[in-house]
């Protein structure tokens, strides 16, 4: 067996591993849209390095863009397989995608109107795409191996990144021999507040790890809140200001409302409004909501004496863009929480372009953010930067809070693992991280008694024995 690392290697986006036996059976793991301008995303979302006719299956760790946005694109190129995920991952992916189109068409429509020059500006895909790729989804159980082919045998198991994120288990059969391979996706959190955390995995002989934070360890997420606290006292009541909050629509945005809803259910929240203003966030939000299976059970406690964990006097959810903008007008301190989380697409951009350049406003960042993008930019200490072609100085306060990360710091990660024997572990390779970071994760692992550790580049392929 082969395994080929086209994407998320040497890199913390786009992930794709295409997995290829001797018999020519071909298996895609991920397949994620590439984010950020210097990483190249125009040219390596359009090329995929292999024929997309050629793969037979597709398994999907979680619904994040980065790890499933390019999916209308392969089909859209050929693939007609399935494609197996959880339910939640692919109830979420419905209108991750379809907002991931819309706003490529928003976007392209917008540099054009205004004269804005970009290279691989035009959309990659369309909607018509997206309802043509959402039929081949084929969702599976928790915790359960499934036999989907005469050589492929499958088991999702909780990774507690976000709802609906699995470690994939896979058994493939070739001739005499069957490879035992765990794709973690991205890992979670050992403590979340919402989803269910972290569980055990099948010894694996292969394991593909994600390697994010790989050489950090995160604050304390029991002070998460008390942090938050002070960041919106200081901002909205002291300062007068707005707090504008760049998040994930999946994940963060819930983690943080829930953070919010608990400090007003305490009395400790200050009387301004708060606005989640993204139409894809407000509808991840009903669809956490559909899926109270998955919560682990200190958010089932809470509900106890507060049945609706993610709303609460003040709060506010937009989807009219007539409502977003006028959020521009608005003199009074707030709140707002929008998409991206990396600041590179939809209303945030325009949040941010708005409020920059006020030194009473905060930004505050709560996961990571890919350098090249505006957010890594501004996470870095930009003073200036160019948003929609124009230059803006930076001098709103930027704040980050990585304690509210949804991927889990070198020591979580470790932990993760350790299920498994690491004598058993014939090849260990770390994917979606920066090389930097991989080299420091490494050490942590060789430290942990991990051995046989690899760091792929782009377009590596590796032969399994």
């Amino acid at each position: 067996m082969k395994i080929h690392f086209k994407g998320a290697a040497g890199t913390v986006t786009g992930s794709k591993h295409l997995l290829e036996t001797e018999t020519g059976l071909k298996i895609l793991l991920d397949c994620g849209l590439y984010q950020g301008k210097e990483s190249g995303a125009g040219r390596e979302n359009r090329h995929f390095g292999f024929d997309p006719q050629s793969v037979d299956m597709v398994f999907l760790s979680h619904a994040h863009i980065d790890h499933s946005g390019l999916l209308p694109r392969l089909v859209k190129e050929g693939f007609n397989g399935k494609i197996y995920c959880t339910e939640p991952t692919r109830a979420l992916c419905e209108i991750m995608l379809a907002d991931s189109a819309h706003i490529q068409q928003a976007d392209f429509s917008y540099q054009s109107k205004k004269s804005i020059s970009q290279e691989d500006s035009e959309p990659l895909y369309a909607l018509d795409d997206v309802v043509k790729t959402m039929d081949m989804f084929e969702p599976l159980v928790y915790n359960d191996w499934i036999t989907l082919h005469n050589d492929v045998t499958v088991m999702f198991t909780y990774v507690g990144h976000i709802l609906g994120s699995a470690c994939v288990n896979l058994r493939v059969r070739e001739g005499k021999k069957t490879h035992r391979i765990a794709y973690t996706g991205d890992i979670g959190r050992t403590n979340q507040q919402i989803i269910k955390g972290q569980e055990p995995f099948p010894q694996a002989e292969v394991i593909l790890c994600e390697s994010t934070y790989g050489n950090k360890l995160h604050d304390d997420q029991t002070m998460s809140e008390k942090r938050l606290l002070e960041v919106v006292q200081e901002t909205c009541v002291e300062n007068k200001g707005k707090l504008i909050i760049p998040s994930f629509s999946l994940g963060r945005t819930q983690e943080i409302v829930h953070s919010l809803d608990r400090l007003e259910t305490a009395g400790k929240l200050p009387s301004i409004k708060v606005f989640v203003d993204s139409p894809l966030s407000t509808n991840a939000t009903d669809i956490v909501r559909s899926f109270p299976g998955h919560y682990n059970e200190r958010i089932l406690k809470y509900m106890e004496k507060d049945s609706k964990p993610f709303g609460f006097s003040g709060l506010h959810y937009i989807r009219d863009v007539k409502y977003s903008k006028m959020l521009n007008r608005l003199k009074e301190p707030c709140i707002i929480i929008s998409a991206s989380g990396m600041a590179e697409a939809g209303r945030i951009v325009h949040h941010l372009a708005n409020n920059i350049e006020e030194k009473r406003n905060t930004i505050l960042f709560i996961g990571y953010c890919e350098p090249s993008t505006l957010g890594g930019r501004l996470r870095d200490g930009a003073e200036k930067v160019q948003i929609h072609g124009r230059e803006h100085k930076v001098k709103a306060k930027v704040v980050v809070m990585d304690s509210y990360s949804a991927h889990g710091d070198y020591q979580e990660m470790i932990e993760y693992l350790n299920c498994q024997q690491p004598h058993l572990i014939k090849h260990l390779f770390l994917v979606h991280g920066r090389n930097d970071v991989q080299e420091e994760f490494k050490a942590h692992l060789d430290q942990a008694g991990f051995h046989h550790i690899s760091i792929p580049k782009k377009g590596d392929v590796v032969e399994l024995n």
